[in-house]
This record gives C-alpha cells, sequence and structure tokens, in this order.
C-alpha cells in the first residue's frame, strides 16, 4: 500500500485501521465477511431468510462474536512499537500518517479498545483519528472525554446527513471533538454553504475528504474532478489563502475508467490540486 501511495506522488494520508493493525499482528479471520453481510441486508430489508439461510447467518454472527472477542484481546496486548517501526517504514519513504481511522470506537467496542485506537494513533504520530459521527450525543460525549484523556483529537466524518449544524453538539461537548468533514457528501446533502462552514469551523477541522459530487438536482453522481458541482478549486483557494492548516485528502470514489487504475486516477486528481493552486 506504501508502494500505492508514493507511486500515487501523495506525501501525507489518513490511514485506514486494516493495514496498519495487519502489520502489527492483528489475528487473521477465515469468516465470509461478504456472506454475513449480504445475509444481514437481506434480513434489514425485509427479506425472508430459509432455514439453511437463518441457520447459516446464525454460525456467521457466533463466528463474528468470537473474532471480535479475539480482537479485543489482541488490542488489550498490543505491542506499540509495532505501530512506531510502521510509521518510521512510512516517513523513510517520505509519508506521515496525519490521521488514523481504526474499526474501534463503535458502541460494542470497550473503552480499552478505545484507549488502544488512541495509543495506536499517537504511535504513528497521527495528529487525530477518524470515525463516522456515531449519531450518539453520549457517545460523542465519551470520545471525546477520551481524547482529553489520551491527548488524540477526535474527528467526525459525515456522509449526506451532513448539515451546517452538524457537529454542534460534539463540538461543545469537548474541545478534542472536530470536524472529519466531507466537502463531496455536503454538496450531494443539496447545501451550497460549504465556503461558509469552513470560516465559521476551520479552527475546528482537523481534515476535509474531497471529491466531486454532483447536487441532488443534478443526480448525486460521484464525478471525475471537475465534472461535478463541488467547488474543489474554490475551497482548495480558501484553503490557501487563509492559511488554514488542515489537509484536504484526496477520496477516490469515482469509477475508474477503463485501462487505468486508482494510482493513475488519484495523480490526476493531484494534478488537478496543484492546477487549482498555481
Amino acid at each position: 500500500m506504501l508502494k500505492y501511495v508514493t507511486d500515487s506522488g501523495i506525501s501525507a494520508i489518513e490511514l485506514m485501521g486494516g493495514p496498519a493493525e495487519t502489520f502489527a499482528g492483528i489475528p487473521e479471520s477465515n469468516m465470509d465477511k461478504g456472506r454475513l453481510n449480504e445475509l444481514g441486508r437481506k434480513k434489514r430489508d425485509g427479506g425472508q431468510l430459509t432455514t439453511d439461510e437463518t441457520k447459516e447467518f446464525g454460525e456467521l454472527q457466533k463466528e463474528a462474536t468470537a473474532y471480535t472477542a479475539r480482537v479485543a484481546d489482541w488490542r488489550a496486548k498490543t505491542d506499540y512499537k509495532k505501530f512506531e517501526k510502521l510509521r518510521k517504514m512510512y516517513k523513510d519513504a517520505g509519508v506521515s500518517i496525519y490521521a488514523f481511522k481504526p474499526s474501534a470506537f463503535g458502541r460494542d467496542n470497550t473503552d480499552a479498545e478505545i484507549a488502544y485506537a488512541m495509543k495506536a494513533a499517537k504511535a504513528l504520530r497521527s495528529s487525530h483519528v477518524t470515525l463516522e459521527h456515531p449519531a450518539d450525543d453520549a457517545r460523542t460525549l465519551k470520545l471525546g472525554k477520551m481524547g482529553e484523556k489520551y491527548k488524540m483529537s477526535v474527528g467526525y466524518h459525515g456522509h449526506t446527513q451532513q448539515t451546517f449544524s452538524f457537529w454542534d453538539t460534539a463540538l461543545a461537548q469537548s474541545p478534542n471533538n472536530a470536524l472529519n468533514l466531507d466537502a463531496g457528501h455536503y454538496i450531494a446533502a443539496g447545501f451550497t454553504d460549504i465556503v461558509e462552514l469552513l470560516q465559521k469551523q476551520h479552527k475546528r477541522i482537523l481534515s476535509m475528504h474531497t471529491k466531486d459530487r454532483q447536487t441532488p438536482a443534478h443526480g448525486k453522481g460521484n464525478l471525475p474532478w471537475g465534472e461535478g458541482d463541488t467547488p474543489i478549486v474554490e475551497l482548495l483557494s480558501e484553503i490557501q489563502s487563509k492559511k488554514y492548516k488542515f489537509p484536504a485528502t484526496i477520496e477516490l470514489e469515482y469509477k475508474v475508467p477503463e485501462g487505468s487504475d486508482a494510482v493513475k486516477e488519484v495523480q490526476k486528481c493531484l494534478e488537478y490540486c496543484r492546477r487549482s493552486l498555481a
């Protein structure tokens, strides 16, 4: 993955939990997660599971529960030197890890797992951890307070549920709670005041996911940069002119054209940023 990053020309990233934890030795799982999700979606959507599917779903749920317990136990005993080793590997390649996003902040995760994730982020020299906004005021309060304890900031990510006041409660709960804004999703939600949002909250924005999505009137699509409705040029110019400190993360979510690949498309996005700021 580091080679993909360097080949893309990127020198700073938000690192997902999977690659880092795999490097650090997290237990492997042979469970068919795809099948578990498939059956779970069918049940949630009101579909009727067959007798065999119900049995299979139950067995997969037991496997998932057992694996979750194994992971929690591993996290409780983890060696943070492995995360430091990973950070050095990336640093030696010219890449910093400014944010870390492990799956350790959910309602089913223990306080010990939350603490582990924040300590791992510190070992990676990340300024903040990121997670999907839980839509739970008690949860954001807990995470903010634990962030204060472990001296780690918490950036809450949103999709099309984002609004101008989406983060207000979490921000008021703790100085360690902050925004992991998604500019593309904000536009797809139908709002046009994103520059004003940056101006108001720039001190509490830790990072901004950048993609070119369409407005609802245009279909909400995810398009190659420059073809959608996200005001990427305006946003980057605002960050540059006002000397805001947070990074704008290239998030590749549009369909990769035939004959290309993810690395080539990230290179195109990066070049689009360079031209925008020239």
